[in-house]
């Protein structure tokens, strides 16, 4: 019995320290596998905290949306943060200058002006004091879709987003970006608010900022001095028939112009130029007393009851014209595109058309390179960017500027005799039409040719002025009319960069080449 009960101690006791043994593993086991999980959390952590993004772009209006499709187009993995995804509603960006088009067709675009009632434009008319006379694009020797083209603004921008965002390789994300954080100087990325609110950080070599002329990260990317030297008051006439179809119309009134174009099968937007930064209330009924009493009587009258009815309606909407030239602060890491970093007045539509053409420069820069990750030298290669840009950009900017000048009245007579000159040199049809034509629409970016036009409008004044005789007055106020031409363009020449404009050869920035990779 006493060995019965020794050899059943001895199993048990075996027993015991068997399970023992297999618990004392099995935790081990239990440990390493938790390890292990934990490893592999780490490493998906790490991986996470990578770029797995090779551009971020702040913004997804005109200029980011196009941007977004054509770096997603090359392959590269773009992530687009824009505020409201939802349609935009403005009085601006409805008019797309032919130059512009061709960059559409550049960039793989040009659908995206279809199947949203888009209306060709192919020139202009212009009004002064009861004459007209009506200019157009010279189109000859490219094909018969070239032309100008004018919409609501809001479907051509959600056209562009849709085709943006159906490539695999673009993200775009509602999310209001509120920074751009910076490690060792070097732009990393961005900070923003996510549609649910929650505080999101995204990184990326590159972050290029399209945010518009409202943009809140402009400031450390460039030298930015805005200037609004006047106002737009947007209407929509609906159902009125324009004097000159698939033309947009610009009235020389006083004190500044209007313009009118289609942008529906059934719908004209006017724009009406108010000096200064304070305009008259809309809330208390002043702006509709101004536009019946000032603007009305200065409309053609195919278009006054129109207008009138517009009015009416009540629907009047009021945006700023900003202008502000293009002052980089060169910042590795990051870019800065479209009216976050330039504007001109948009009295010439020609906005669109420098962001577009600033990115078929940007996607030419970048297409060699395969890796972006080098923020200095990638910083130091883009600064030829803000040269290659210079004859398109300088060119409508500066014409904007000066046009706007020229076409708003004064109290100085040489300053009307510019006007009256520059409706007249119009009307002369011939290169007289077709050069500013050419500058206006984009398809002759050349500063030396819209300095020749300028100069030939003030010469043209002058001998108007000395006509049918010179009198010392007549040439007093010559003399002072070409005085005045100068005080026009040299100050927007300057501030466009001489040096950029006119001699990019010079700049050392145009012949940087391609980092190695």
């Amino acid at each position: 019995m006493m060995l019965l009960q020794y050899i059943f101690g001895g199993v048990v006791t075996s027993l015991l320290g068997f399970l023992l043994l297999l618990r004392h593993r099995h935790a081990k086991k239990n440990e390493s596998g938790k390890a292990g999980i934990h490893a592999v959390r780490t490493q998906t952590a790490r991986a996470g905290s990578r770029c797995s993004t090779d551009v971020i772009v702040v913004g997804a209006g005109v200029a980011g949306s196009a941007l977004a499709y054509t770096l997603g187009k090359a392959g590269r993995r773009v992530h687009v943060i824009e505020r409201d995804l939802a349609e935009p509603h403005r009085i601006v960006g409805e008019f797309l200058q032919p130059g512009g088009y061709l960059k559409l067709i550049e960039l793989g675009l040009e659908d995206c002006v279809e199947e949203i009632d888009a209306q060709r434009v192919d020139g202009y008319a212009l009004f002064k004091d009861g004459e007209n006379t009506k200019l157009s694009y010279p189109l000859e020797k490219y094909g018969s879709r070239v032309a100008g083209r004018s919409f609501h603004n809001g479907r051509f921008v959600q056209r562009m987003r849709e085709k943006a965002a159906s490539l695999p390789n673009v993200l775009m994300e509602e999310g209001t970006v509120t920074s751009l954080f910076e490690e060792k100087e070097v732009v990393k990325g961005v900070i923003y608010k996510s549609k649910a609110g929650e505080e999101m950080q995204a990184c990326a070599p590159l972050t290029i900022v399209c945010d518009g002329c409202f943009s809140n990260l402009r400031r450390s990317l460039c030298s930015s001095k805005v200037e609004v030297p006047s106002s737009f008051v947007g209407l929509i006439l609906e159902n009125c028939k324009l004097p000159f179809p698939n033309h947009a119309h610009v009235i020389l009134a006083d004190p500044s112009p209007i313009l009118f174009y289609p942008i529906s099968s059934t719908e004209v937007r006017c724009l009406v130029d108010v000096p200064g930064q304070k305009i008259p209330s809309i809330a208390n009924g002043e702006m509709s007393k101004y536009l019946k009493t000032v603007v009305a009587p200065q409309i053609p009258s195919e278009m006054h009851d129109a207008f009138i009815g517009a009015v009416d309606n009540g629907r009047i909407k009021t945006m700023p014209n900003r202008s502000m030239p293009a002052n980089p602060l060169p910042t590795p890491g990051a870019l800065l595109m479209g009216d976050a970093f330039n504007m001109r007045h948009p009295l010439t539509g020609g906005g669109m058309t420098v962001a577009l053409s600033d990115i078929a420069v940007l996607q030419n820069l970048l297409e060699p390179l395969h890796d972006l990750h080098d923020a200095s030298s990638l910083c130091k290669y883009l600064e030829s960017f803000y040269t290659l840009r210079k004859p398109v950009a300088s060119t409508i900017n500066t014409l904007a500027g000066a046009l706007y000048k020229v076409f708003s009245s004064s109290p100085d007579q040489a300053r009307n005799e510019m006007r009256q000159a520059c409706f007249d040199y119009l009307s002369l049809g011939g290169t007289c039409s077709t050069g500013p034509l050419a500058l206006l629409s984009g398809l002759n970016p050349r500063p030396l040719s819209l300095i020749a036009h300028f100069f030939a409008v003030a010469v043209f004044g002058v001998g108007r002025l000395m006509l049918p005789f010179p009198s010392p007055k007549r040439i007093w106020v010559g003399a002072r009319l070409i005085a005045s031409a100068c005080d026009i363009i040299f100050p927007i020449i300057k501030a466009e960069g001489v040096r950029q404009m006119f001699f990019p050869a010079t700049v050392p920035a145009y012949y940087r080449r391609t980092p190695t990779q």
